[in-house]
């Protein structure tokens, strides 16, 4: 891999080469890039979203779209902070070619600010309500009729790969999706590989999945322009570690906040592990003088936010030669020296925030929810392919926006675009939609 490569202009359907010296300074294309995902529909429905609190009345918990907001602010000082160390290190990017530390700013800010955007409601459990439904549900009778991939595809179905779907598809008016730079999108994709073949390795990039059927094309269009295929294999875009270590690092703090201030985690103890993390830079005196736990909880949490940051950084520039080689296996902050602290935090907010009561019964409530709407859309669906429309089925078919034209598609688009269309909904909005179906609201 080489950064000139990597930092590409280009979009999907351009037709010219876009090079760096000649963009606008006021409004980069990188820069373009943040402002398309902000402005899109499918980032507003984020607001209503679940974090870690699904359908919470708090105002103290994080929505996706905070959670997106913040973790591009993190990622857009990872990039800014490596672009600097990048260019003092390979002049000829900034001399020859223009390139500006902002860019890598930029592009990390904008691949952060997408990197939930294809996330279902009802957080993790979701992705998990969907798989199950072709795994063990009603969807299960389809395996036959699809290739291995695409029923794969559905089974372990990922909120990371419709994202990319969500960037790229196109539809009427909107060509080429949001016509992202492909460096964003090499930045978005964390896990370059397709549902199969399976083979587990310790290898972060494969994690999971990032890529369903219906996006090969653009996928490998990306990665060629980008240079990410090493020896036939894809690798991870070096700017995609950033973004990852940015989304760890606001997880790992600002979820445990979250907890903090519901009063799911003890003041007292939660505190301590903080501190662990900035023992070297805390002003003890400003701390004390802190008189309520919101004010103690903010000050250590911008506090640890920004030694990970420094952390990170200094990882990256250390580890840069092997991930342009693509052999760089772990997450940034795997190999930071707060793995311990960070480790014992993640496993706190385990056991008293994401296995909470609270975040259990409404998960439960969400997989009942989903199974629904997946049940009675694909049916409908399926029965107008198939001519044996019932009155009922016409009606279901009315609440399918426009934009979800999946008639005359064939199976895998079909049972796709369902779950594509469910993945779009705010968590409000599924369950509404859920209780008007079942006639318990009008």
């Amino acid at each position: 891999m080489n950064w000139e490569q990597l930092l590409s202009l280009k979009r999907q359907g351009d037709t010219t080469k876009r090079i760096r010296k000649e963009e606008d300074e006021t409004r980069l294309g990188f820069e373009v890039d943040y402002d398309r995902i902000i402005f899109s529909s499918e980032f507003r429905s984020l607001q209503d979203k679940t974090q870690v609190i699904p359908l919470s009345d708090s105002d103290f918990v994080h929505t996706r779209l905070t959670h997106s907001l913040e973790v591009s602010v993190v990622g857009r000082s990872l990039g800014r902070k490596v672009g600097t160390k990048i260019l003092t290190k390979y002049p000829h990017l900034q001399a020859t070619h223009g390139y500006q530390a902002n860019d890598f700013g930029a592009i990390v800010a904008s691949a952060s600010l997408a990197h939930d955007i294809g996330n279902p409601p009802f957080g993790h459990s979701g992705e998990k309500s969907i798989g199950q439904y072709f795994k063990k549900g009603n969807g299960i009778e389809f395996a036959q009729d699809l290739s291995k991939k695409e029923y794969q595809d559905l089974c372990d179905y990922e909120g990371n790969a419709n994202g990319f779907k969500i960037l790229t598809q196109s539809r009427t008016g909107r060509e080429g999706g949001l016509r992202l730079s492909y460096a964003t999108l090499g930045a978005f994709i964390k896990y370059p590989k397709e549902s199969l073949p399976f083979k587990p390795t310790n290898n972060v990039c494969d994690k999971k999945f990032g890529i369903f059927q219906s996006e090969l094309q653009i996928f490998n269009e990306v990665f060629t322009e980008l240079g990410l295929i090493i020896n036939k294999t894809k690798v991870r875009h070096p700017l995609a570690y950033l973004v990852e270590a940015a989304d760890d690092i606001c997880y790992t703090i600002i979820d445990f906040e979250d907890g903090i201030n519901l009063g799911l985690i003890e003041e007292e103890f939660a505190l301590e592990y903080l501190i662990n993390l900035v023992r070297d830079s805390i002003n003890t005196s400003k701390y004390n003088s802190l008189t309520n736990k919101q004010d103690r909880v903010s000050y250590l949490r911008a506090l640890a936010i920004n030694t990970l940051i420094n952390e990170v950084v200094d990882i990256f520039i250390t580890n840069e030669e092997e991930i342009l080689q693509g052999n760089f296996t772990s997450a940034l902050l795997d190999k930071s020296k707060f793995s311990a602290q960070i480790n014992d935090i993640i496993k706190l907010s385990v056991s008293n925030i994401y296995q909470s009561r609270d975040v259990v019964e409404k998960e439960i409530a969400g997989y009942n929810i989903i199974n629904k709407l997946l049940d009675i859309f694909i049916t409908s669906l399926n029965n107008n392919e198939n001519g044996n429309s019932s009155s009922y089925d016409k009606l279901i078919l009315e609440l399918l926006p426009k934009k979800f034209n999946l008639s005359g598609s064939n199976l895998y688009n079909r049972l796709l675009g369902v779950c594509h269309y469910i993945s779009s909904m705010s968590d409000t909005q599924a369950v509404i939609t859920y209780k008007k179906i079942s006639g318990n609201h009008f």
